[in-house]
């Protein structure tokens, strides 16, 4: 399939598009500033440059024709922009009106557990660090998730909320479901979380729905 990934640069990102293309589809890696990538090159993979807080033109022309989308992004680690992060919410609204405009229909968003009502479902240890340190940063992407439920009209989202990420490799041994048992220091490594991230294009089990996912 033809799989479109905002936040393609980042940590997370970088993953998706790797086990993206090792799993036979054709990657579209969106960037804001080509040079800096460090993709090796592959047959199936189309590096894109734009800006997706703020260019629907070159977004909307990014998705024709294209089949899915997955979106890695994550806040600036600017301290100025981490005080009031817009960006996942201003990249939601170009995302959904350019889905629209190409007729694309799959979006996988990434999350993180303790956004919105999920930090119930929080270990105790990890609720202090959600309610103070990343607050804005989880504002942010609360504001962006509730937008696309609110504008969701010929969309087939699925919410995506990994717990604490490591560097560690891919073990495809994850837990996923819509609530999840945790305690401690629950983690999960980026690598597992794009290898769900990639398994959502064809799965429709959660459409419409959260989903958390833990070691």
């Amino acid at each position: 399939m033809k799989i479109v990934v905002f936040g393609a640069s980042g940590l997370t990102g970088q993953r998706v598009v790797a086990q993206g293309l090792s799993s036979g589809h054709q990657i579209t890696a969106v960037v804001r500033d080509a040079t800096r990538c460090k993709f090796e090159s592959h047959p199936r993979l189309h590096i894109a440059t734009g800006n997706v807080t703020r260019d629907h033109a070159a977004v909307t022309e990014i998705l024709a024709g294209k089949d899915a989308v997955i979106s890695a992004l994550g806040n600036s680690r600017d301290i100025a922009s981490m005080r009031a992060p817009t960006v996942i919410t201003d990249a939601m609204h170009v995302i959904v009106s350019a889905m629209r405009k190409a007729r694309v229909r799959r979006l996988i968003l990434t999350s993180s557990l303790g956004v919105g009502r999920s930090i119930e479902d929080a270990p105790l240890l990890l609720r202090a660090m959600f309610k103070t340190i990343l607050r804005p940063t989880f504002a942010d992407k609360l504001r962006a998730e509730s937008f696309l439920r609110e504008n969701d009209e010929d969309i087939d989202w699925t919410l995506v909320y990994p717990v604490l990420l490591t560097n560690g490799e891919r073990s495809g041994k994850y837990r996923s479901g819509k609530r999840l048992s945790l305690s401690g220091l629950p983690s999960i490594s980026r690598a597992d979380v794009a290898d769900f991230l990639i398994a959502q294009i064809t799965e429709t089990r959660y459409f419409g729905e959260r989903v958390v996912i833990a070691h």
